[in-house]
């Protein structure tokens, strides 16, 4: 299958089209603003409330006649283009691929190569998220504006998230009991002139380069890094890209000096003598992407924060809090991993986590609510510096191929790091109320990850969806996930070239991610919940119908809380969201017959930890046989804080293949 790299088939389509467009714009822009500058956020209305002497409504006042005037003015244009731009419709392409033309930073050919190294199986990455990139005017319904310079910062601050170090921390102790639960919201830099842990700090930091700056253009290895390798000496081949810290222990509670291993590289903290076996601290970084500028925290910040690049795996044993504070130089988010005596559900056998980072080394990204063209552009550019596959304005425009007419496209884009084989858009033709003005529908594609010792492909399938958004129109949303169930089966026929006897492609994954608009706790959303969609594919978040998992929390935020302090940065919104009473009064919960979900106060009684309507689904149909597909971790994620009023999702799977490879 060709994909798209142009929405239409020749260049006097594309031009024409352009100057269609270029008449409409100004009537477009003008009334946007317009619409704009009469609905304020809450950010904006408490600006203005320090502003004494009114100084906004004035300009309101004054421009108003100008911006309806210049309107009045551009309408006849626009009516011209709109005639010429409707048609052309027709024979515009569902979607744009763009494939990053940079050859020294694109890789995704070079990926291929990492499975047959990877032995037993490989992981992969997946994300989603709703970032919300409507007209400015739509937009600040949803209590977010200035669409074009959110998604630019969204852009920056996933790739950011993506490209950075990948560290995790194991806490090993056989009589640990006290970090099961729950995260660590921070960790604190020790504090006063302790001269060991100064000592261990410096060596932490020199192995390590823990302090990570997103705006850093260098090469994969930090500098740090590289000074430790070189007194080290040569490095294995395989591990130029690994720096490891291991901490053996503690003397008398106090960290002992560090040494350096000769061998491999690796930095020792233990005693005098033999280190003590009451405590195990191993420290990982794997740099796998140059470092880019731009922040993966706040706005105005252009250095990433230093929060959630650690995970901890915590056997049974007991480390006081404030002494694993003293051992870390930053503060960093925890990853929990509740021991089996502590779970309540003992089969949970994958990390899960509320992280205010994109995962390291994340694979592919589905996006909803791209409606804005501009906006679009300018996300796409950002994603570039770390994706080199993305599809982007994806959708029909007027009347093309649906029943009712289309002012928006569908607002999904797909990003990935591997190279995409075939794609395919279809459109939900069932969309009601002001969702019908939009082609919400669902994009298919298929992705080759890796090539087996025989050349066989190995390749996945992965669906971006969004469904129909109004409360109460349950039926349209189950008829809009039976289609997407006939779709992806079709896509999967069609695109497929292996036969049963003869297999020329092994299947590796099937995923589907996006924005359901229900929830799995909503007595309003029983109809959805039991779909057959839940039979066929697994949600790791689910119990069963009406039932989470209870470390699933809402991605829906309380739209009138986004810019508070406590939520307002990514750190802020992490430590909030760990706590219940915190979700109780900044996500949405289920609605139900008794209780309405923008009332707080009566939030307590309601069920589950918020509405949670961002899914990652996964299923074992359909792959290769010898193959198992397990979660190794899922995560929701708080990077876009303050940018969207939904909470990214993603979902790491690991593809076991066994000892031989096929």
């Amino acid at each position: 299958m060709v994909l798209y790299t142009s929405p239409f088939p020749n260049s006097f389509l594309s031009v024409l089209h352009s100057f269609s467009w270029g008449l409409i714009f100004p009537c477009y822009w003008l009334a946007d603003r317009l619409v704009a500058s009469f609905v304020p956020t809450t950010y904006e209305k408490r600006q203005r409330a320090d502003d004494p002497c009114y100084f906004h409504a004035l300009c309101i006042i004054i421009t108003t006649p100008i911006y309806l005037a210049l309107l009045v003015a551009s309408l006849p244009f626009a009516l011209i283009g709109f005639l010429l731009w409707s048609p052309l419709q027709s024979a515009r392409r569902p979607y744009i691929y763009s494939r990053l033309e940079d050859k020294n930073h694109a890789n995704g050919a070079t990926l291929l190569t990492e499975w047959k190294a990877a032995g037993n199986g490989k992981s992969f990455c997946f994300g989603s998220a709703n970032v919300c990139l409507l007209p400015d005017s739509l937009a600040r319904f949803n209590n977010v504006f200035n669409t074009q310079a959110r998604a630019k910062e969204i852009g920056r601050r996933i790739r950011n998230g993506a490209s950075r170090p990948q560290i995790k921390i194991y806490i090993d102790s056989p009589t640990n009991t006290s970090i099961s639960a729950a995260s660590f919201s921070s960790l604190v830099s020790p504090q006063g002139g302790d001269s060991t842990n100064r000592t261990v700090n410096a060596g932490i930091k020199r192995t390590t380069s823990m302090e990570y700056k997103g705006d850093n253009s260098g090469s994969n290895n930090s500098e740090d890094c590289r000074e430790d390798k070189g007194g080290a000496g040569e490095p294995n081949e395989g591990e130029e890209n690994t720096c490891i810290v291991r901490i053996n222990g503690e003397d008398n509670g106090h960290m002992s000096d560090t040494e350096t291993d000769p061998v491999n590289g690796q930095a020792h903290a233990g005693g005098p003598a033999e280190p003590s076996p009451e405590g195990d601290a191993e420290i990982s970084k794997t740099p796998n992407h140059k470092q880019k500028e731009g922040d993966s925290g706040s706005l105005d910040s252009y250095s990433a924060s230093r929060e959630s690049l650690v995970k901890v795996r915590v056997g049974d044993g007991t480390v006081d809090q404030s002494t694993v504070n003293n051992k870390l130089l930053y503060k960093a988010s925890i990853m929990k991993k509740t021991s089996v005596r502590k779970k309540k559900h003992t089969d949970e056998t994958f990390d899960h986590e509320i992280s205010a980072f994109f995962p390291a080394n994340l694979d592919f990204l589905c996006l909803q609510e791209v409606f804005d063209k501009r906006a679009a552009e300018k996300l796409k550019e950002q994603l570039h510096h770390y994706f080199e596959y993305i599809l982007y304005d994806v959708g029909v425009y007027s009347c093309h191929s649906c029943c009712s007419f289309k002012f928006v496209n569908s607002g999904l884009l797909f990003a990935s790091r591997y190279p995409v084989m075939d794609a395919a858009y279809h459109c939900y033709p069932n969309g009601r109320g002001t969702d019908s003005l939009a082609s919400k529908g669902a994009l298919f594609l298929k992705v080759q990850v890796g090539s087996t010792p025989q050349d066989q492909r190995i390749v996945g399938y992965i669906s971006c969806t969004h469904l129909q958004a109004i409360a109460g129109d349950t039926t349209v949303r189950c008829e809009q996930l039976d289609m997407l169930q006939d779709w992806l089966s079709e896509f999967r026929k069609s695109t497929s070239s292996s036969s049963t006897a003869n297999p020329e492609e092994l299947v590796a994954f099937d995923v589907i991610c996006g924005d359901l608009n229900f929830d799995n706790c909503s007595s309003d959303d029983k109809l959805e919940q039991q779909h057959s969609l839940f039979t066929h594919y697994k949600d790791p978040c689910r119990i069963g119908p009406g039932e989470d998992k209870p470390w699933a929390i809402g991605t829906l935020l309380d739209p009138e809380g986004l810019y508070d302090e406590e939520v307002c940065s990514p750190d802020n919104l992490q430590k909030v969201l760990e706590s219940e009473e915190g979700r109780k009064g900044y996500l949405v919960y289920p609605t139900s017959k008794n209780h309405s979900s923008s009332q707080k106060g009566r939030k307590a009684s309601l069920k589950g930890n918020g509405r949670r309507i961002d899914y990652m689904l996964y299923t074992e149909e359909g792959l290769y046989l010898e193959w198992k597909v397990e979660v190794e971790e899922f995560s929701f994620i708080t990077q876009l804080a303050g940018l969207t009023d939904h909470l990214p999702v993603a979902m790491r799977l690991m593809v076991s293949t066994g000892e031989d490879d096929p």
